[in-house]
């Protein structure tokens, strides 16, 4: 089952939407904006932001004619929940790792 967690992971994967998300992290923009900071069409923005838009990661606002893209905190915490569920594990391989360089000095 694919979770939005992972959803969050697979768009940033994208250079260009992680660009993007990058982007908006210093504050909104609307589509014409971004396309010009980017170098990129704004009919290549709009469906990156799409694919954003599906996974939480931005919002946006209608302002007058305009539309204004802003981070969405929801899809971050998505992703951040997916990749907390293995940090016990990576903790567990981590100590190992260190017990296993430095017998002397590891845990038990």
């Amino acid at each position: 089952m694919v979770t939005n967690g992972v959803r969050a992971l697979e768009a940033l994967a994208d250079p260009t939407r992680r660009a993007l998300f990058e982007t908006l992290a210093r504050g909104p923009h609307p589509v014409g904006e971004l396309a010009a900071l980017l170098g990129v069409s704004s009919s290549a923005v709009s469906q990156h932001l799409k694919v954003l838009l599906a996974a939480r990661l931005v919002m946006r606002r209608p302002v007058g004619n305009r539309r204004f893209y802003s981070l969405d905190p929801r899809g971050l915490g998505d992703a951040r929940d997916y990749l907390e569920q293995f940090w016990p594990s990576a903790l567990a391989a981590y100590a190992a790792a260190l017990a296993e360089a430095d017998p002397e000095h590891g845990p038990g």
